[in-house]
């Protein structure tokens, strides 16, 4: 993939999986073959609480990163959920922490987190916010579609719109079968090592997905530029509100209007306002999204 000017290789991942360590309904072995044979890449061992050895399991040929789930208390008695990736695997987390200190002790670790699901947990971007060092959080989580919470779009703009440099994945939260391959993060990095792996991450070298791939993404010359599979809705989404031209939505001349679908994008940026980002959100016939993180053109422009 043609990743702002870097030829870099794709790495298919789930981020967020339980086995029978914690809750969930496979076990380590169970759930890295049905990645595998799904296609997948990178499996990311995200247990409540607990690590898993996974430098003892067979790897199957996968990428597999030592992560935890992690639930410090919050506001208005709700729990946080942080997805920490990147973490060793003797870990010995405390669960008197609080939010911050738990935070951090994953930051001391040499390790990353985002913030799972919060909507599914009802707290607020505002509550988000009070979290420093996360990385971003779960723009989609598929696990929590059954009570109509899996999308974190709303959260993932305000807080971007606060001025946090969030990233976004997409995820299974994989528990039990009906958990499968509805939501995978795409990583562009230079091998499938798990420490290119989680520096791409960190970086933000990569793009959320339910099924719509993204095959390059450029900004040059206050020119953004983005080639992706066929899809009949294609957003750029800023926090000034103004539609892009060449941008596509459906009934776009009225209702009934004949879909279409569009393969590439491209739009001139040169008269967005410093402090204003812009993300890739592209939605195929099927329902399906994928997103890419937010870039700062003003900032990109700048060399900042």
């Amino acid at each position: 993939m043609n990743f702002y000017g870097q030829e870099l290789p794709v790495f298919k991942a789930n981020l967020h999986t339980h086995t029978t360590l914690s809750d969930g309904k496979f076990s380590a072995s169970e759930v890295i073959t049905l990645y595998r044979e799904a296609g997948y890449d990178v499996l990311a061992f995200t247990d409540h609480w607990q690590t898993n050895p996974v430098s003892s399991y067979d790897a199957q040929g996968m990428t597999l990163l030592s992560g935890i789930e992690l639930h410090p208390g919050g506001p208005r008695n709700i729990s946080w959920h942080f997805l920490a990736l990147g973490v060793p695997e003797d870990f010995e987390p405390s669960r008197e922490w609080q939010a911050q200190e738990c935070a951090d002790a994953i930051l001391n670790a040499g390790a990353n987190f985002f913030i799972a699901h919060p909507y599914w947990c009802a707290l607020t971007s505002a509550e988000v916010l009070t979290i420093k060092g996360a990385l971003g959080l779960e723009v989609y989580n598929t696990a929590t579609r059954y009570v109509g919470r899996a999308s974190n779009m709303q959260i993932w703009d305000e807080c971007l719109d606060f001025g946090a440099r969030y990233t976004a994945i997409a995820v299974d939260d994989v528990h039990a079968a009906r958990d499968l391959f509805r939501g995978f993060t795409m990583v562009c990095a230079k091998d499938n090592s798990p420490e290119s792996i989680l520096a791409a991450l960190q970086a933000g070298q990569f793009y959320a997905s339910q099924k719509p791939l993204i095959h390059s993404l450029n900004y040059q010359n206050n020119i953004f530029t983005a080639d992706f599979s066929a899809c009949q809705e294609v957003l750029l989404v800023c926090n000034r509100p103004r539609k892009f031209p060449g941008t596509l939505v459906l009934d776009s001349e009225g209702p009934g209007t004949r879909p279409q679908t569009m393969t590439h994008l491209e739009v001139d940026l040169s008269n967005l306002p410093s402090g204003y980002y812009v993300r890739l959100q592209i939605q195929d016939s099927e329902g399906n999204y994928a997103w890419s993180n937010p870039i700062f053109p003003a900032a990109e422009s700048a060399g900042q």
